[in-house]
């Protein structure tokens, strides 16, 4: 085991991201560390009137934690894995990536009770061109409208009468203790997720390998190689997070089994799908698999 070390954690401050920390603080704890809190606001949680594809992708809700571990205000940053951008800086690395929560995308609504009982031309709010070009796949009668703000904001908005319902990501409600508003939950057959949805990351700077050796404990090995492959669909495809893409991989005994989709948010064009498996032994394997399903995305038309 590790020697015990002072461990301070960059977060963003909403309930959401404060729970992931305090997760994580609360697992290094058990292991003998001393682990404090730096509750900080990202510019992703400031700039709420446009969307994330249009303001700079949600490598916004990471910047300053990084800034803070740069200069040794922080020694980890844990993220929601779907918000880190797939090309890290130069000078950080992903130490940890735990196991992931459900990965699906969830309903909720407090008018209807599943996705086929929304009226026609009802609006449904989400902030992710993933999710939009899903959505439209399934339902081109919906009106698909812009939704930001946190976990509770979306959810206020929703409950003020603004959205016939809304779609967010699983795990952040079952994080919270929110259950109960999940009036239906996707199938990834149905709805793809995206790429690292429902697991958590823990960023240090490079060449930390004392917190690296604290960190391997909350490693799980499965949930990495998935979201390896899952990244590397979107890194090969250009690796913004605010592409329409979904990339989800599971095991199936010892193969990998990596899909993805493409849409295109300006059209109402047809979605491109590809997938593959291998073995994936080690994470450069899980990358491979990745970048072979992305050369298949493209030979399908996908830009």
């Amino acid at each position: 085991m590790s020697s015990p070390l002072q461990i301070t954690i960059a977060t963003r401050e909403s309930r959401l991201a404060l729970w992931q920390a305090e997760h994580v603080k609360a697992l290094l704890e058990q292991r003998g560390h001393q682990v404090t809190l730096l509750g900080m606001t990202t510019l992703g949680d400031q700039i709420l009137d446009r969307s994330l594809s249009k303001v700079g992708g949600k490598g916004l809700f990471v910047k300053e934690l990084e800034t803070a571990l740069e200069e040794g205000r922080a020694d980890i940053a844990v993220h929601s894995l779907k918000d880190v951008p797939m090309n890290l800086p130069d000078g950080f690395a992903l130490a940890c990536v735990m196991e992931r929560e459900d990965p699906r995308d969830a309903l909720v609504s407090n008018q209807y009770a599943s996705f086929a009982d929304l009226p026609q031309g009802a609006v449904v709010g989400t902030s992710s061109l993933r999710r939009t070009v899903l959505l439209r796949a399934l339902r081109p009668d919906l009106k698909i409208e812009p939704l930001r703000g946190n976990l509770d904001t979306r959810l206020r908005k929703l409950d003020e009468g603004q959205y016939a319902a809304i779609v967010l990501a699983a795990a952040g409600l079952m994080r919270l203790g929110l259950r109960s508003r999940i009036r239906e939950t996707f199938a990834p057959e149905q709805m793809l997720p995206a790429a690292g949805q429902g697991a958590l990351g823990i960023e240090v700077c490079s060449g930390r390998q004392d917190l690296v050796e604290a960190l391997a404990p909350l490693v799980h090995q499965t949930t990495w190689l998935a979201v390896a492959a899952e990244r590397a669909v979107s890194r090969a495809m250009g690796g913004s997070c605010s592409m329409p893409l979904a990339a989800h991989a599971t095991f199936s005994g010892e193969y990998l089994q990596l899909r993805a989709a493409w849409g295109d948010p300006e059209t109402n064009a047809p979605l491109v799908t590809a997938r593959s498996a291998s073995a994936a032994a080690d994470l450069a394997h899980a990358a491979a698999l990745g970048e072979e399903v992305a050369a298949r995305l493209r030979a399908g038309g996908a830009g």
